[in-house]
């Protein structure tokens, strides 16, 4: 096993009735990490499902986002933009499912109406792998490629941060955070234990 020590640093601006949140992390080298996710947790604020379906691309053999972060109750399309057939599928507790063999848009889309994570694959071809993070919370994020997600007009309350990375082995203990008025910056330790190091997702193979 390996494990991986990873470096929050949270910086908070407060305003009148709303405030912004940067969340930075990186590994235990410095290196920005994309693709985490980050939920502010508070049951007084809860996912509202998107006016308009989300989407999942396919293309270069790729699913394209690698990690993305839907709102609980919102549609998500996948429209197959290479020439090969795709078959995509998922066996995730949150949500299973297949759309067969296609080209161009799938029939219709998908209704993601538990939260949990959604581990997606190609029957076709065993490489392609993405992932949805369904949130129940109505502040959720994904690091970019500078490892930050950013959270804009959140209210002066406490949360609970809770992360989610695609090669993690297990859940990491939630972090207790205030937002409230003024500025401050604090650095929190977390760990994910993996089995290997980190691999960009890989182009799929064949061609059907």
């Amino acid at each position: 096993m390996k494990r991986v020590l990873l470096y929050l640093t949270i910086l908070m601006s407060g305003y009148i009735a709303a405030a912004e949140l940067q969340v930075k992390i990186t590994d235990a080298e410095g290196k920005p990490l994309p693709y985490a996710v980050v939920d502010l947790v508070n049951p007084d604020y809860v996912a509202q499902a998107a006016t308009e379906p989300a989407q999942v691309i396919q293309q270069d053999l790729n699913f394209q986002p690698f990690v993305s972060v839907i709102p609980q109750g919102t549609l998500v399309e996948f429209p197959n933009l290479d020439k090969t057939r795709h078959h995509v599928y998922s066996f995730s507790k949150a949500k299973t499912f297949e759309l067969r063999l296609y080209v161009g848009k799938a029939e219709a889309p998908v209704l993601f109406d538990q939260a949990g994570v959604v581990t997606l694959g190609c029957n076709i071809h065993d490489n392609m792998l993405a992932h949805i993070y369904v949130s129940a919370s109505q502040f959720s994020a994904v690091t970019n490629a500078d490892g930050e997600a950013y959270f804009n007009d959140l209210p002066e309350t406490d949360f609970q941060l809770r992360l989610w990375h695609p090669w993690q082995e297990k859940e990491l203990a939630p972090i207790q955070i205030a937002i409230m008025p003024g500025m401050q910056q604090k650095r929190v330790n977390t760990t994910i234990m993996q089995q290997a190091l980190p691999k960009a997702p890989k182009r799929g193979f064949g061609d059907y």
